[in-house]
């Protein structure tokens, strides 16, 4: 019981202070059409080069008949394929997920931690994908200077298969 009261009593300026996170939000728009299917989304930091500084994630069909027929249709992703996915082992830990409903998703990151922590200072792009069977592809990227502004939220917007991206830091002071 001692130990519990000397816990809760420890001031809060004494606590370790949590790092910023980096929130990515991906819009996937309700489509009115005879069929529909969920889109697979890769979404990535790209260096200026176009080369991946991090991948963030890639939402695709993880449960089919067989246990790797949905990876088959990740070519399709074909930005997102050629700069990263062809050298990758799916699923792949932390970034591989099912596919998204319509609605607005989000992808929150420690700026400490997994894929960023290793960003440099410079210029970026976050870039989604989105490819749909019986439906369309669709890029949009926004380009932004790393670390970000944590006042500063950078946005795109798809025409069909993307809606709303949005970027920006979600800092502890503002909490």
């Amino acid at each position: 019981m001692r130990a519990i009261l000397t816990i809760a009593s420890l001031s809060v300026a004494a606590m370790p202070a949590a790092a910023d996170e980096l929130d990515v939000q991906i819009t996937i728009p309700q489509l009115n059409v005879a069929e529909y299917h969920r889109p697979y989304v890769a979404a990535w930091i790209a260096n200026e080069d176009h080369s991946v500084a991090a991948n963030l994630a890639v939402w695709y069909q993880l449960e089919q008949r067989s246990s790797d027929e949905g990876e088959t249709w990740l070519k399709d992703l074909r930005q997102w394929w050629r700069r990263a996915g062809r050298s990758m082992d799916m699923p792949a830990d932390g970034i591989s997920g099912p596919t998204q409903a319509p609605g607005t998703h989000d992808i929150v990151l420690d700026t400490e931690t997994g894929p960023l922590a290793d960003l440099e200072p410079g210029s970026y792009t976050l870039v989604v994908e989105a490819v749909r069977e019986v439906g369309g592809r669709e890029m949009v990227s926004i380009p932004f200077s790393w670390p970000l502004d944590p006042a500063e939220t950078l946005s795109g917007e798809g025409e069909t298969e993307l809606g709303l991206i949005s970027l920006q830091i979600i800092s502890e002071d503002s909490n």
